[in-house]
C-alpha cells in the first residue's frame, strides 16, 4: 500500500504533523522504532525561556530572536505560526477524552514553573494541574509533598531550591500512602494508584494533618493516568487550597498523557501508527523520494508514499548520530548534517552550560523545511524535517525544545497540504492560499 504521507518519528513533532495531515483526509502512516520523547519530559511547552537571560514575554522576544539569528528553525515558520501551534494544541487537549483535563498558556507571558528539583524553568504552556507552582514573586508558601515509596521525587531538595531560587517560602515533607494491589514503584504505578479514591482518601488525610495556614500544595506528577483532571480537582476540593503538580524524572506521566492525546487524535482522524520498525534509508529517483526502506525483524521491506516528514530527533534521541570517527548524519536518511565542527576542532567544553560547538548541530532545511544538501540544494523535493532534527537551534539552553517540535510539525504539515493541493489543481486559473 502507498500512503500520502510517512511520518517518521512519534514524538511531538511527529504526531502533530500526522494529525494535521490525517485531520485534513491524507492518508497517513507513523513509523517509529520506538516510543518518542513524550514520555520523557513533563510535557509542558517550553517556546522561549533565555535569550540568554531568562525571558517573560516569549511573544515579543520571537521577533528579536528571529532578526537576529536568520537560521534558527523560528525563522524558518515565523513568530506567528508558533502562537498558532500553541493553540492548535490547546484545542486538541480540549478536544480529547481527558477533557476537561486542560493546557493554558500562551506568548504572553512565560509562567515560571518547578522542575523535579525546585530549579525554576519558564514554559509558554502547560496543563491546568501545574498551574498554581507558579514562582513568579508575590506567591503564597508552598508544601512541597513527597511519596516515600516514589524514589526519585525528592521533596525537601525540591523546597530548599525553590526558596534559595525564588524566595518563596517552601518546606518539604515526605507521605506514606497504604498502596493496593501490585504497585509499580514509579511515577505511572502511583498514577493508577491515585484514581482509586481509597488511596486519595490517605492522601488528603495524611496531608491535612501537616498543611498550615496559606500554603499551597506541590505533589509529584502522579495525580492520575485515565483521567488527571478529575484527580487533581478533589484533591483541590478536599483539601481546600491550590495543588500543583510537578513533573519527575521519567517515566513522565503528563508525557504519557499528551502522547495518548495526540495518539487519540491521530486515531480519530484515520491515520496509522506501527510502533518497532526502524526507518534505514531512502528509496529514491532523483531528487524524489519514492519511500523508505525499513527493517522489520531480520527482515527489509518498502514503504511507500508520495511525501516524507522526518521527525526523529536530536542526537539524545538517536534521529542524529556520531560514529566512531565522528562522523554526524542523519540515521533514517543518511543526511549531512550542518553545524558539525570539523576534524580536530573542538565539538563539546568542559561546562555543561557553556555554547557547545556541537548544541546547534542538525539538518540544514530551507524556508520550506525541505533538507538541504551539501550544495545548498534541497536533498529531496518530498521529504520535510521537523522538530529537534533540524539544524540552528539549542533548545537545552534555550527552553524552545517543545515550541520548535510543535511549530515546525505543523509547518511541515501545512507546506505538505498545500504542494498537494497545489499539484491536484486544474492548470488554468487554479489559486491556491500559503499554508
Amino acid at each position: 500500500m502507498s500512503y500520502d504521507v510517512i511520518v517518521v518519528g512519534t514524538g511531538v513533532a511527529g504526531l502533530a504533523a500526522a494529525v494535521r495531515l490525517a485531520e485534513d483526509g491524507a492518508r497517513v502512516l507513523v513509523l517509529a522504532k520506538g516510543i518518542g520523547a513524550t514520555h520523557l519530559t513533563g510535557a509542558t511547552v517550553d517556546v522561549l525561556g533565555y535569550d540568554p537571560e531568562r525571558v517573560e514575554a516569549p511573544g515579543d522576544a520571537l521577533g528579536r530572536l528571529v532578526a537576529a539569528q536568520p537560521g534558527h528553525p523560528y525563522a524558518r515558520v515565523g513568530a506567528e505560526a508558533v502562537g498558532e501551534a500553541l493553540a492548535w494544541l490547546r484545542a486538541q487537549v480540549a478536544a480529547s477524552p481527558f477533557a476537561p483535563y486542560a493546557y493554558e498558556g500562551g506568548l504572553e507571558r512565560n509562567h515560571l514553573l518547578p522542575t523535579a528539583v525546585g530549579a525554576p524553568k519558564p514554559t509558554a504552556m502547560a496543563p491546568r494541574t501545574m498551574l498554581a507552582g507558579d514562582l513568579r514573586a508575590g506567591g503564597a508558601p508552598i508544601c512541597i509533598a513527597g511519596i516515600r515509596r516514589l524514589k526519585d521525587f525528592h521533596p525537601l531538595l525540591c523546597a530548599e531550591n525553590i526558596a534559595a531560587a525564588t524566595g518563596t517560602e517552601a518546606r518539604g515533607v515526605e507521605l506514606d500512602l497504604p498502596l493496593t494491589g501490585r504497585a509499580d514503584e514509579n511515577a505511572q504505578g502511583l498514577a493508577r494508584q491515585l484514581e482509586d479514591p481509597v488511596v486519595r482518601g490517605a492522601l488528603v488525610q495524611q496531608l491535612a494533618n501537616t498543611l498550615r495556614v496559606g500554603e499551597r500544595v506541590g505533589l509529584p506528577a502522579v495525580l492520575g493516568l485515565g483521567d488527571p483532571h478529575a484527580v487533581w480537582s478533589d484533591l483541590e476540593h478536599r483539601l481546600g487550597r491550590p495543588v500543583f503538580e510537578i513533573p519527575t524524572l521519567p517515566p513522565s506521566v503528563p508525557g504519557m498523557r499528551l502522547y495518548t492525546i495526540l495518539r487519540a487524535a491521530l486515531r480519530r482522524a484515520g491515520g496509522r501508527q506501527v510502533i518497532g520498525p526502524e526507518v534505514v534509508g531512502p528509496v529514491a529517483a532523483g531528487a524524489r523520494l519514492e519511500g523508505l526502506r525499513v527493517r522489520v525483524g531480520k527482515r527489509e521491506e518498502v514503504r511507500r508514499a508520495g511525501h516524507v516528514v522526518l521527525a526523529t530527533g536530536g542526537f539524545a534521541s538517536g534521529g542524529l548520530q556520531l560514529d566512531s570517527r565522528w562522523r554526524a548524519r542523519d540515521a533514517a536518511l543518511g543526511l549531512p548534517l550542518a553545524g558539525v565542527p570539523e576534524p580536530g576542532e573542538l565539538r563539546f567544553t568542559p561546562r555543561y552550560f557553556e555554547d557547545q560547538p556541537m548544541a546547534r548541530a542538525g539538518i540544514a532545511v530551507d524556508d520550506e523545511l525541505r533538507p538541504l544538501g551539501a550544495d545548498g540544494e534541497p536533498s529531496y523535493e518530498n521529504v520535510r524535517v521537523a522538530g529537534a532534527s533540524i539544524a540552528g537551534a539549542a533548545p537545552w539552553k534555550e527552553k524552545s525544545g517543545e515550541g520548535i517540535s510543535l511549530a515546525t510539525g505543523l509547518r511541515a504539515a501545512g507546506l505538505i497540504l498545500h504542494a498537494t493541493r497545489t499539484a491536484a489543481a486544474p492548470a488554468a486559473g487554479a489559486t491556491m492560499e500559503a499554508p
